[in-house]
């Protein structure tokens, strides 16, 4: 059980709170590239950490994040004019750079005070399909973290995301639990998922249940080690006699996970297989942008699958062109019990459904002092531990070692069949690291 002091400790996100001092120190997940193309085009509302922002591409096409208002009344700078390098305030036509600087000032009278007006604004950067923000102090400012899927061409990634509403910290207890698999993604007939590149060098999808072990043995043994980017956690399964089957989920700082990929009946690891993860990034204290990224870092994606992946009606939705999940709390995601006798374990379809079911189902932020922990929550535990001391650390001035080390970042998580005598750490050591990297991460 978490005590209600270090519950609010671990979910509140907003301005000055000790979590969102911590989760400002890293590079944050801010909008689609697609979300934000025309230059001059419309200014985008978004909301991140508590904090109102505006965004908007400028003539030369830099991306600026800004704050929702105005300097002289507050109007909203949403329904601002972008033009000419700025966004100007429709109200008194007031205009301000990507650095928050006001570069004309109409209605003063005295051109000296612009010198004095600015909005609060943040540094930028465009680099695999989406624009990242950093909203901590500048001079704490990092690289860009260096994960494999951004890196990787256009045709072998891919990003999306959708709108849930819940606190970010249950999101990523749901992402690291490996336990939930055997039963709330429980079906009779099986998904398309993507496996190991085919003969034509192309990744394919192959239609299969899950595997096997998954259905097998429904109570895996956890352990887990801590490393400087997170954790890696592992769930150990009986497979035939004499082998285990591991699947071992990455946690990287402060809210990235990494799903371990399903094997296809012809490999004994996931060194060639496709994966994919989640950015959980608070919106504020009650509601998260559920990011869902791909990479296939030895094949393209044909057409067909990178639609799938990314599009709004395929794997990640279906959502709206806001965002907004079709299978929602407002429609009870749908729920049909027919198939909740006869076809999956939940009756809703969907594996990101059924996930923010359970989990907006908890209230928009869970009282932890409730609840009744068992041995395979032993991650969940560990993901608290972990953000309240560093939490704790950086208020006494230690600094997060992750948040300035973009190469600890790019990590797999793993999926094998070893034998019982092999431990995990040495018989998957070489299958945890992403490709070399191809730049240094900052553009």
């Amino acid at each position: 059980m978490l005590s209600t002091q270090n519950n609010e400790m671990l979910t509140r996100v907003g301005p000055g709170t000790p979590m969102g001092t911590l989760l400002r120190r890293f590079w944050i997940p801010a909008l689609l590239e697609e979300e934000i193309v025309e230059r001059d085009g419309a200014p985008v509302k978004l909301r991140l950490l508590g904090e109102d922002l505006v965004a908007f591409r400028t003539t030369s096409g830099k991306v600026g994040i800004v704050e929702a208002y105005c300097a002289h009344r507050r109007a909203p700078m949403c329904l601002g004019r972008n033009e000419e390098n700025g966004l100007r305030c429709v109200y008194h036509g007031w205009k301000y750079d990507v650095d928050g600087n006001c570069i004309d000032l109409p209605t003063a009278g005295d051109e000296s005070v612009k010198d004095k007006v600015r909005i609060t604004a943040y540094p930028t950067r465009e680099h695999g399909g989406v624009i990242w923000v950093f909203m901590g102090p500048k001079d704490k400012m990092p690289d860009l973290p260096d994960f494999e899927w951004t890196r990787v061409p256009r045709m072998q990634r891919t990003s999306t995301k959708r709108l849930q509403k819940s606190n970010w910290a249950q999101v990523v207890e749901g992402g690291i639990d490996s336990a939930h698999v055997s039963f709330l993604h429980k079906s009779k007939g099986g998904k398309p998922t993507f496996k190991a590149a085919g003969d034509d060098g192309k990744a394919v999808i192959q239609e299969s249940t899950p595997d096997k072990y998954l259905m097998m043995d429904g109570r895996p043994v956890f352990d887990l080690k801590e490393a400087d980017h997170g954790l890696m956690i592992s769930a150990r399964r009986n497979a035939n006699e004499g082998h285990y089957y591991w699947r071992v989920n990455q946690f990287m700082l402060p809210f990235y996970t990494i799903i371990p990929p399903h094997l296809s009946n012809t490999f004994t690891d996931s060194s060639g297989a496709a994966y994919y993860g989640h950015v959980y990034v608070p919106i504020d204290d009650e509601n998260t942008w559920n990011w869902s990224f791909t990479a296939s870092p030895h094949a393209e994606y044909s057409q067909e699958e990178w639609d799938y992946q990314a599009g709004k009606k395929g794997y990640w939705g279906p959502v709206d062109d806001n965002y907004l999940p079709i299978h929602s709390m407002d429609n009870n995601y749908l729920l049909d019990r027919e198939k909740q006798r006869t076809e999956s374990y939940t009756g809703i379809d969907g594996i990101p459904n059924q996930d923010a079911a359970v989990q907006e189902g908890m209230g928009p932020i869970v009282d932890r002092s409730k609840e009744f922990l068992v041995a395979s929550d032993k991650g969940v535990i560990q993901f608290r531990r972990l953000m309240l001391r560093l939490v704790t650390e950086l208020m006494e001035g230690k600094e997060p070692i992750a948040a300035s080390n973009s190469e600890l970042f790019n990590v797999r998580a793993v999926t094998c069949v070893l034998p019982t005598s092999v431990s995990i750490w040495d018989g998957a050591k070489d299958l945890f690291r992403g490709t070399a990297p191809v730049s240094s991460g900052t553009q």
